[in-house]
Formats: C-alpha cells, structure tokens, sequence
C-alpha cells in the first residue's frame, strides 16, 4: 500500500509559542510526513518567521489564508478571543484543525466549533496535549489497574510570575486559569473523569502589571484556588496563577485508598513518578522514560490521524467539559457560589494497544533490606 502523501500545514499566529510548534514540524518534515506550505500573521512577523522556514509563503489576511488550496489542516496559535473564529473558519473550509488553549472562550462557540467539526467531518484537535504524554498514559494504565486504589484527594498546582510580552494574557477572554489552569484542569479530568461541581476563590492579585516596559490594568483574573468535586465525595483542588514566583515539589498529587502517586516535574513536562503503595510499604521513584517528549505533540497526533484515518485521542468533547469548568470557576470566584457542571466525555483509553507498563528503573529511596 503506497504511503499517505505528506500533510500540508498553514499556521496563523506567529508569536511566542511558534517556535515550538516549528521544531516539531521539522522533525515532521524530515520524516517526510508533513510540511508547513504557508504561514499567516503580522506584517513585523515575516522576516523572522520565513528566516525559520523559508520554503513556505507568508500572509497578512487571514481570508487570504484559509481558503488555500495547498493547506489540508490548520493550525491556530492565536490570542485566545480569535481561536473559536479562525478555527470554525478554517473547518468551514474544509481543513482539519489544531488549536491552542482554550478551544474558545464561550461555551456557545465551543458547541458552535464541535458542531462543526462533526458536520464537515474534520478533525478538531485542542490543546493542551498532557493526555498523550507517556507519563499520562503510564500512570492512566497504574490508576486503571487499581495500583493505589480509589483516587479520593487530588491536588494540581501549575503557574509562574506572568508573561511580560504582551497584554492579551491580562485581559478580558485571557487569565491565568485559561493559560495555565487548563493543563492541570485537562490531567486530572483525564485520569479521574468529568467534575460533578466547582467551587472557587480567583481574583486579581496584581492589579497592574508591567508590559514591553508599560504599566497596563489587569482584567482577568491571575490568582485562583479551584476546587473540584468528582462525584462519591471525591474532590480535587488547583492551585493557579501568574503570581507563583518558583516552586519544587510534584506538579500532581493523587492520593488513593491503597496508595499514593506524585508527578514530579509539570504535567505539560513531566520527569517521571513517585509511588507508595501500602502492600509494598515503601516509595517507588520512576524516572522519566521519555525525556524529549514535547507539549506540542498534538501536531504530530494529527499528523498520524491524518494519514491513517484513526479518530484523534484527543477529544474536542474533553476540551468542551474543561471549558465549561474553567468559566464556571471564574463565576464562583466572582459569587462565591458552587456551580454544577452539566457536560461530560468519554472515558480516555490508555494505550491499549500496550497493556504492559514501560520499563522504568525503580530507585528505592526507603527500603531496608
């Protein structure tokens, strides 16, 4: 069976994160399994963007951009407030579709865009992108198979200072529980399911903020405790922020029955896992398997899916419920009331095509033999 032609990229929005993107794409092109034919941003952004890619055309109209022939998906880098448009256009127009987080910033375009997607039969594929990490997925299988029984206390915590190149994180359809909150949002919903209710304290810690050397006022919240009810008494909390200067510690903690599992590193970049199991009565370090896997694989997921027809394991739905859970957390930091969340999604699989667990080497830090 001849292979499947190579996978024609356009990117719009050329700004921070590109650079990532690009250096996924090479590994791609290398491969010979996709290409970027055309990139769509600002004026001031073509020297540098085609100095990293010069084979591809560059555009300023997004019109211009997502209607053309030589492009089979695209890939949507923008600020958060154009990601529901571009993306619903760009499917419209027959093109499979990446986005970055959030998928929109209203659960009416959210439906709208999965309404979409299913109509024209295009691949929808949302950031963030923890659940195909190998991390994800071996603790998925560890959690699946009752290593540490049930999961009845959960805590994520993700943040930093704050970016200072650009405004849009600040204001409103911005904020650090959409920038940053959704990756642990995404995790932990990944392995434990949909949340039942939210409750949360969020605000704006810093009301002014410093910005390519300009003070700017701060209008989306940058400091929030989220806290999640899984349904049989199981919650979760999510500490998140602009306003976390450094921290050390596990990035997860699931804490079950019959055990306990610490992610260490972030979730969007994990450095293995700590397990105690109450049957073996000691610590477990596992060290990270696959040190270069990168937070933008989504883009070569799509690629794969693509070119073999397989139905993304990332789901447009999972992005939907964690949306609506991210808004709902925003209104109780604004009341103080709980809200119940309505949507759900199917349960992730988790590599069941390799059953067994990956070889990590065990490092014993409390066993006395």
């Amino acid at each position: 069976m001849p292979p499947s032609p190579s996978v024609r990229l356009g990117i719009v929005g050329c700004g921070n994160v590109l650079g990532a993107y690009l250096a996924l794409a090479e590994m791609l092109r290398r491969e010979g399994v996709a290409d970027v034919t055309v990139f769509c941003g600002r004026e001031h952004q073509r020297f540098a963007t085609l100095a990293a890619w010069p084979s591809a055309a560059f555009v300023t109209h997004f019109e211009d951009f997502v209607s053309r022939p030589d492009v089979d998906a695209i890939v949507v880098l923008t600020p958060m407030v154009e990601h529901a448009r571009m993306a619903r256009a760009a499917l419209e127009a027959g093109k499979h579709v990446l986005v970055e987080k959030p998928l929109a910033v209203t659960l009416k375009e959210a439906r709208q865009l999965i309404a979409v997607a299913k109509a024209t039969e295009k691949f929808l594929v949302c950031a963030p992108f923890t659940v195909l990490s190998p991390t994800f997925q071996a603790i998925g299988r560890r959690l699946q198979r009752g290593d540490i029984g049930t999961i009845i206390s959960a805590r994520g915590r993700y943040g930093w200072a704050g970016p200072d190149w650009t405004g849009w994180f600040y204001r409103r359809g911005g904020g650090a529980i959409f920038d940053l909150g959704v990756y642990n949002l995404t995790t932990l919903t990944g392995w434990l399911g949909p949340v039942r209710r939210v409750a949360a304290m969020s605000g704006v810690a810093v009301p002014k903020r410093s910005v390519c050397g300009k003070k700017i006022r701060v209008e989306a919240d940058d400091n929030s405790q989220i806290l999640l009810d899984f349904g049989g008494n199981r919650f979760a909390v999510i500490t998140t922020g602009f306003t976390l200067q450094q921290y050390r510690g596990p990035g997860l903690e699931l804490f079950g029955l019959e055990g306990t599992l610490y992610l260490l590193g972030d979730d969007w970049d994990p450095d293995g896992y700590e397990l105690w199991q109450n049957s073996a009565g000691c610590w477990q370090t596992y060290k990270e398997t696959h040190p270069e896997w990168p937070w933008t694989d989504g883009l070569r997921h799509m690629v794969e899916c693509i070119r073999t027809g397989l139905r993304p394991a990332v789901m447009p739905e999972h992005a939907y419920h964690v949306l609506e859970v991210m808004l709902a957390a925003q209104a109780a930091g604004r009341d103080g009331r709980t809200r119940n969340i309505k949507s759900r999604f199917k349960p992730l699989q988790f590599c069941a095509a390799r059953q067994h667990l990956p070889a990590h080497r065990v490092h014993d830090r409390t066993r006395v033999d």
